[in-house]
């Protein structure tokens, strides 16, 4: 798949903006398009979200780096936003993290991010984590950014220690891997308003930071309006999109267990000419027509 390079420009450029880039949490490429539909200027495609949908399991590192690929390149294929994706541990060591950052960026990501904690990894905001030496760390970064064919591909570093060692030693993380020269830094799991102002107010002047927003989670949920105002320029709700899609299925197959038809969902659901609007099956076909001999 070509590179968009435009894509990863626009993503860079946007970034300078002291408006926070508010990114919602995708997971194939309906998903996608649809969000690209109402406006988002750029997606977040979440591993974990990845493993809720097709393995029907938990964020525990179960997710290999091939089905992120191959759900990122659908994606890619199907909308022009910006895509940043959620590339775990790199998947091993230095030299997997690269094949992994070289694989997603043909695949069409606009951002790689890259966490530092052990492998197999689990959801940022699940208890038992763990994180490794600061120098392995810098290393898979300095691996991924030399892996990367373009500039404008960005590298993101996540790191998972608050949870682990606290905040002191998660903001010197933070610091350490900013010097390996990734484009944007993210301190998972900040507990607390007061962490996200100590994050921002050492950090942000100097790299965007992302902010992450899990409904039940160990951050509290502020708007990005609010985030922003504070300092971060990346706001994600990576799994909101999964849970407010298990929610309407658990009511939509009841409804249909329980009635034998779809009637009572009717006024909640797409009828087939909306789905064939929403998707482009006119557009689509009228192509078709092109080649016709």
């Amino acid at each position: 798949m070509a590179v968009n390079e435009s894509n990863f420009m626009n993503l860079k450029e946007r970034l300078q903006s002291a408006q926070p880039l508010l990114a919602p949490g995708i997971y194939d490429a309906l998903s996608a398009l649809v969000a690209q539909q109402a406006g988002f200027e750029a997606l977040y495609l979440s591993g974990a979200s990845i493993a809720y949908t097709r393995l029907g399991r938990s964020d525990v590192g179960l997710t290999t780096a091939t089905e992120v690929a191959q759900t990122l390149a659908l994606i890619s294929e199907r909308v022009t936003c910006p895509v940043i994706v959620d590339a775990d541990t790199g998947f091993g060591n230095a030299l997997n993290t690269q094949r992994t950052v070289r694989e997603f960026e043909r695949a069409g990501a606009a951002m790689i991010q890259l966490e530092d904690q052990t492998f197999p990894k689990r959801c940022g905001h699940l208890e038992g984590k763990s994180v490794v030496p600061v120098a392995e760390m810098q290393g898979k970064l300095r691996a991924a950014l030399d892996a990367r064919r373009s500039a404008d591909t960005l590298i993101l570093a996540r790191t998972d220690a608050v949870a682990v060692e606290g905040l002191d030693a998660a903001l010197e993380r933070a610091e350490r891997y900013l010097e390996c020269g990734v484009d944007a830094l993210f301190v998972e799991a900040l507990r607390s308003p007061e962490q996200m102002d100590r994050a921002c107010a050492q950090l942000a002047a100097r790299v965007p930071l992302l902010a992450n927003m899990v409904e039940g989670g160990q951050t509290p949920i502020r708007s990005a309006q609010d985030l922003g105002r504070r300092g971060f320029r990346i706001v994600i709700f990576p799994g909101g999109t999964v849970r407010a899609v298990a929610h309407t299925l658990q009511g939509y197959y009841a409804s249909l267990h329980g009635h034998g038809t779809t009637g009572p969902w009717r006024d909640r659901m797409l009828d087939f000419d909306g789905l064939n609007g929403l998707i482009g099956t006119p557009e689509l076909l009228a192509t078709g027509r092109r080649y016709e001999a």
